[in-house]
């Protein structure tokens, strides 16, 4: 029996995925074997000699000590993809609404007092002040194509836009999914001089924290409208604030609210609603509750932030996963403690990926604990399990 411990409310979708009849799951576990949560804070949690697998039903990390989670063999896995259409919709919307001014024009609407007759009048002497434009042939340019930014992208060019991208680590499966109208550009210069907005989706990285900044908005488009719905930091708060000042940028909308933003003239902030949809929710769920369960019964990898992909199909004997560091030698020492107890090897399969390493084996008979005591001894082995 797998216990299954849930640091915030997993929709029930999700843990319907996983079997009462060989998972528990609870709010509450001392020795849990596996974690889900969204945007519990993890770093200062500590870590159970039990646990095995950590799923987070979204898209980012930075909540996660995943470092400390690899240096003990254990994946963490994530739902990339799970909730874009969520983001894209969002988006979309926030800049149909700011083009159209609407955010303010419902605030001066709900504000107006007086009898009916009174209201029409302000109305149509008010309406003035809240003249836009349509997005149709503005441009608009998306830094990172991942799953959401193309679905933004593809969306924005359906409406009628010029769309530029700038991901110089577009995969293969992304591109085949890019609209073929949008353009590429050479760098974020590049890109912010020519277009009339600009949306971020990347992880916060060392490499992406501030990727919008003062000495970038100096090359910006005059009017530039400014849109981050990925995560606080990606975008330079401060330096946006004084480019609105000078003129520069005509307004920045963003999930992230703080002191210096909430209340400024020229800035919307949302309470971080990008993932929250009944969909989105049952999709991170639901995906990163089967890559977890993968992972505990067969020892699949797929969509972890820090462990190979990896998957072999199962013959229905005895299976052992290895996790190590990725160092000479490992596959030969396994191979030679499972040959020492007479087992012989069905199917065998190695990842890796920067650092770490897994190793699946298919073996005739079942595995007695003293091989897997002696596979972790050695040097460079993070974990060892039988499944």
């Amino acid at each position: 029996m797998y216990k299954v411990l849930t640091l915030n409310n997993i929709s029930v979708n999700g843990l319907e995925r996983l079997p009462r009849s060989d998972y528990e799951v609870a709010s509450e576990f001392k020795q849990p074997d596996a974690v889900l949560l969204r945007s519990f804070k993890m770093h200062d949690w500590e870590i159970p000699d039990t646990l095995k697998a950590v799923g987070r039903a979204g898209a980012g990390v930075n909540n996660i000590p995943v470092d400390k989670m690899s240096a003990r063999g254990i994946p963490v896995f994530n739902a990339p993809g799970a909730n874009a259409n969520a983001v894209k919709e969002l988006v979309l919307g926030c800049m149909l609404s700011a083009a159209r001014n609407l955010f303010p024009a419902w605030e001066y609407a709900r504000n107006l007092q007086g009898t009916d007759p009174e209201i029409s009048k302000q109305v149509e002497i008010g309406k003035k002040q809240f003249v836009g434009f349509e997005l149709s042939k503005h441009s608009l340019g998306v830094i990172g194509l991942g799953a959401i930014g193309v679905k933004v992208a593809n969306g924005a060019q359906a409406l009628g836009m010029q769309v530029i991208g700038y991901d110089p680590h577009i995969t293969v499966k992304n591109a085949w999914q890019l609209s073929s109208h949008v353009k590429q550009a050479l760098s974020v210069e590049d890109m912010l001089s020519q277009v009339d907005f600009v949306t971020v989706h990347v992880p916060l990285q060392e490499a992406t924290r501030h990727i919008i900044n003062a000495e970038r908005l100096q090359e910006a488009r005059q009017g530039l409208m400014i849109f981050n719905f990925s995560r606080d930091g990606i975008v330079d708060d401060v330096a946006v604030c004084e480019a609105i000042k000078a003129g520069r940028v005509n307004g920045y909308v963003c999930d992230f609210p703080s002191n210096l933003l909430k209340n400024h003239e020229r800035v919307i902030t949302l309470p971080h609603l990008g993932a929250s949809t009944k969909e989105a929710e049952d999709n991170c769920a639901i995906m990163v509750a089967d890559q977890v369960r993968d992972y505990l019964e067969n020892g699949t990898v797929h969509n972890s932030v820090n462990f190979p992909e990896i998957e072999m199909p199962r013959n229905g004997g005895p299976r052992l996963l290895v996790v190590n560091s990725n160092v000479p030698h490992v596959i030969e020492r396994i191979s030679s403690a499972l040959a020492n107890a007479n087992l012989n090897i069905m199917d065998m399969l190695n990842r890796s990926r920067g650092d770490m390493a897994c190793t699946l084996v298919d073996v005739n008979n079942p595995i007695p604990q003293s091989v897997v005591d002696e596979i972790s001894a050695k040097d460079g082995v993070l974990m060892v399990r039988t499944l």
